[in-house]
């Protein structure tokens, strides 16, 4: 695949290139900043397929990077985001979701990246237009969104597909990690999107799913405010 890579930490940057180039893939742009991520993807004669942005960045060293991406899915709907942050911050998550339309979307701690084999299989699920948060996003979530009203109406197992669905997994994965039959996670699956209205004539079910967990007018992070 054909990736764009903004990093301002320049160690990080080449640490990931690597990885990449090792792993077949090619880095067609690298940039330091959020406007040069921005001009770099411009600058590409086709697309590239993903980009893999850290949300704080120059010039602001805020949510420059997060800002860039989202405003680099609306001008290429097809782009694949991976967010990279320092911090556990749901909010940032659900903002990048809210604009993922039908490309895939990323978003991951920066320790995950030296987790490689954990780092790829995410790489990779943002490639084919899936979802990934990062585990320890969704385990946030999940101590902060107990007594959401919406959430309320899901059962402990239905709660336990929904974590495993934020986090990227197929339910042929579900199945396998929670040791049930494949149809039982789809009748699990098919509960939570009655459960959380989410009729057949919904686009993208699962996303939205995943919206609702990672909702960020839901969630009170104190986190969100200096993540990156």
């Amino acid at each position: 695949m054909r990736v764009v890579i903004a990093e301002d930490a320049a160690l990080l940057r080449a640490g990931l290139v690597s990885l990449l180039e090792r792993a077949g893939h090619e880095v067609v742009a690298e940039a330091e900043d959020a406007p040069g991520l921005e001009a770099a993807v411009a600058a590409c004669e086709t697309p590239p397929d993903i980009v893999i942005t850290d949300v704080r960045m120059p010039p602001t060293l805020t949510d420059d990077g997060l800002r860039a991406a989202v405003r680099l899915r609306r001008a290429y709907p097809r782009l694949g985001v991976l967010v990279l942050s320092q911090y556990v911050a749901p909010a940032y998550a659900a903002e990048l979701l809210e604009d993922s339309g039908q490309a895939g979307t990323g978003y991951l701690l920066k320790e995950r990246v030296g987790r490689v084999t954990d780092f790829m299989a995410s790489l990779d699920i943002v490639a084919q237009g899936g979802v990934v948060v990062d585990p320890e996003v969704v385990g946030s979530l999940l101590r902060a969104r107990q007594a959401d009203p919406l959430l309320a109406r899901l059962t402990p197992r239905e709660h336990e597909v929904l974590a495993l669905m934020a986090g990227g997994a197929s339910n042929a994965q579900i199945a396998a990690r929670l040791v049930v039959s494949p149809a039982a996670v789809a009748k699990h699956v098919a509960n939570i999107f009655a459960k959380l209205d989410l009729g057949p004539g919904e686009d993208n079910r699962r996303v939205r799913a995943v919206l609702a967990y990672l909702d960020a007018d839901r969630v009170n992070s104190p986190a969100a405010a200096g993540a990156g």
